[in-house]
Formats: structure tokens, sequence, C-alpha cells
């Protein structure tokens, strides 16, 4: 018998991911949109040729289309980055005018634009709040228990009852701070300041390397460091302080990516770890076999991720939208129409190939190329 799920379960799990991060990040856009007054004439799940839908009183359809990989609000007039104005624009009725996204403000514009990656990170905040209040959360101190041989730890002259202090400048107040950190800098030359009776030491050491291998069969190449601390201690968590923490673990979240994308672009990581939706797809299906939980923590992870990225500055992306409006808000005008094109070409070309990138990836992972090369 095996471990891992069939393809269906993983389908299904898929797509209960997708559509309802899809469905959250489009909210967002939707409801800061009519709070500003613009009207949305589509609100799409997926993308091609619509499976079901209905058109509600305000003449926005609502659909469903066969291609679940994102969707889109379509709001009245053009959405481009810059809310151009052109000619048909200009001819519309004052009242229909009004209604579109060209005709608010700037700040109004940049507020639809950045409501979809907001809500993707409130709705995990939500998520990790719920968990928080439920289990409680860790409190463990960075403090040295046991000290493996020929470990990063015992070649800087760490013993038990040393406390980590930083690494390469970061403090380390929690284990939780300290697993973080050094989990995604494996075999990197870094600078560790722990104490000792009250003096503090500062030694440089390597960070080792460990190859986990979780039941699915998925490698995960990770830092160690070669200590372990006391007894992990839980602690009850109000819902008063619940918010800070689901915070905290938020950014710390986002610090991890932000790490692990910066070590990919400088070659620290190889871009074979990068991951795509087919990826995405296998997870899901992990995620879901394991249990409930499980699942709803990585659907927390994946709003996080589809946050984090549609805020970067790429054309065609959230980000791009906002970069755009940062030009704007100098120039105190718009980018020009050429330079529009451009960015969006470059952008489509940008995210294609990181598409294709990511699809070899996945493929590679799954044995499918050492299947056809026999």
């Amino acid at each position: 018998m095996t471990d891992n799920p069939g393809i269906l379960l993983t389908l299904l799990a898929f797509l209960i991911v997708i559509g309802v991060l899809v469905f959250v990040h489009e909210m967002g856009h939707y409801l800061v949109g009519r709070w500003c007054g613009v009207k949305a004439e589509t609100f799409s799940i997926g993308f091609g040729k619509e499976i079901t839908g209905w058109t509600d009183k305000r003449g926005t359809r609502w659909k469903v289309c066969i291609l679940p990989l994102g969707g889109y609000v379509q709001f009245a007039g053009d959405m481009d980055p810059s809310g151009m104005k052109s000619k048909e624009w200009l001819n519309l009725p004052a009242a229909e005018r009004n209604q579109t996204f060209q005709s608010k403000s700037l700040w109004r514009r940049a507020a639809i634009v950045v409501a979809g990656p907001a809500i993707n990170f409130i709705f995990a905040i939500l998520i990790i709040m719920g968990f928080v209040i439920a289990y409680g959360t860790s409190a463990t101190l960075p403090v040295a228990q046991d000290i493996s041989e020929n470990s990063t730890a015992a070649s800087i002259g760490m013993k038990s009852g040393d406390r980590i202090i930083s690494v390469d400048g970061e403090k380390i107040d929690l284990f939780q701070d300290l697993q973080q950190k050094i989990m995604l800098i494996p075999d990197q030359n870094v600078e560790i300041v722990y104490e000792r009776d009250g003096q503090l030491i500062a030694k440089q050491g390597k960070i080792g390397v460990n190859i986990l291998k979780d039941r699915f069969g998925n490698e995960f190449r990770l830092g160690l460091l070669g200590m372990s601390s006391s007894q992990v201690e839980w602690r009850e968590v109000s819902p008063i302080e619940a918010p800070v923490i689901a915070v905290e673990k938020t950014i710390g979240i986002v610090g991890q990516i932000t790490t692990t994308l910066g070590q990919v672009i400088t070659g620290k990581r190889s871009v074979k770890e990068l991951g795509g939706p087919l990826k995405i797809a296998q997870v899901s299906g992990e995620q879901f076999k394991l249990g409930l939980e499980a699942f709803i923590l990585f659907v927390a992870l994946i709003s996080i991720n589809l946050g984090f990225i549609n805020l970067l500055p790429i054309p065609m992306l959230d980000g791009g939208h906002l970069m755009f409006y940062a030009i704007e808000a100098v120039r105190r005008k718009p980018a020009s129409a050429k330079v529009q094109e451009w960015a969006f070409r470059s952008g489509f070309a940008l995210v294609m190939v990181f598409m294709l990138v990511v699809t070899f990836n996945d493929l590679s992972s799954f044995g499918l190329f050492r299947a056809v090369s026999g």
C-alpha cells in the first residue's frame, strides 16, 4: 500500500486550494473596487471557456471557467497600470464614465490593486490566529541542550547551556527563529554569536547540510547547526495576543520566501528547487491526505506565497500596476503608452519563462524525463 494520494484526490485538493485562494484574492479587488465606486463587469474563477455562471442585479457576470489556474475581476473600462483615458472612454456618458476604473484617483486605483495581495495575507493571518488560539504556541529559548559531534555547533566550540544570540547579525529570540534562519542557509559561512556565563562569543562557522526525504519521496536540502534545545514548551494564547503572533508568523514566512528567492537569484540555491502548479498540486494532495489541519495550514502558506508573488514589481502582476502608479505619482502623469507596451511585453515574457522553468522542474521531479530516456 502506497502513501501517495491518488490522482483524483490530488486533483480535488489542488482545485480546492486554487479555487479558494483565487476567489479570496479576486474578492479583495472586487470589494475595494465597489467601495471606490467602480463597476465590476466580470468576476471569473479560471480562464477560457465558461463552465457555469450567473449575472447579478448589478450586471456583474460571476463565472467558473475551464482552466482553473487563476482568475480575474474585469472592471468597467480598460484596467491598464497607468489608467490612461482613451477616446472611447472620453465619449462615454458622464454617469457611465464615473463607474470606470480610469475615472478614479491614483490612490483609489492603487487601493483596488493592492487589495488582492492584502486579502491573501489577511486570510492567512486569520487561519494562523485560529490555530494559535486552539493549540497555543511554542516558547522555547535558543539554549543548547545537546551538541552533535562533528557539527557546526561543535566546530565553533558551543557547549550545553550556551545560548544563541545572533546569526549573521540577525537577533535570535526563540529556538524557532534559529531553526527558520539555519534551515534556509545550508552550506554557507556565517558568524554565530552565543552567550556563555554572561560572556558573548563570536565565531565563524559553516552551516551543515541535512537532506531529508518525506514519506512521499520529496527531498529537501536544509541547513543544520547540530544542537538541540530543551523540551518544547507550549503556552496558551488569548484572542487578544493571537493577531500579534499570527502577524509575526506571517512576517517570518515572508522572510523565508524572500531569503530563498534571493538565494536563487544570487546562485546560492539552484533554480531547480523552484516548483510550479504541478508541484503545488502534488503537495496539495499529500497535505489533504495528512488531514484537515495540515491541509488548512498549507492553504494559509500558499495564500502568503500568492500575496507575496503578486506584489513583485513585474508588469502583469499587481506589483507591476503599483510600480506604474509610483511612476505616475513622481512624474505627475502616467507613463507613456509605448513604455507600458514594452513593459508588459517584457513582463509577459518573464512570466512565461518562469512558468516554463518551474513546469520543467515539476516534470523532472516526477521522473518524467528519466522515464522517457529509459
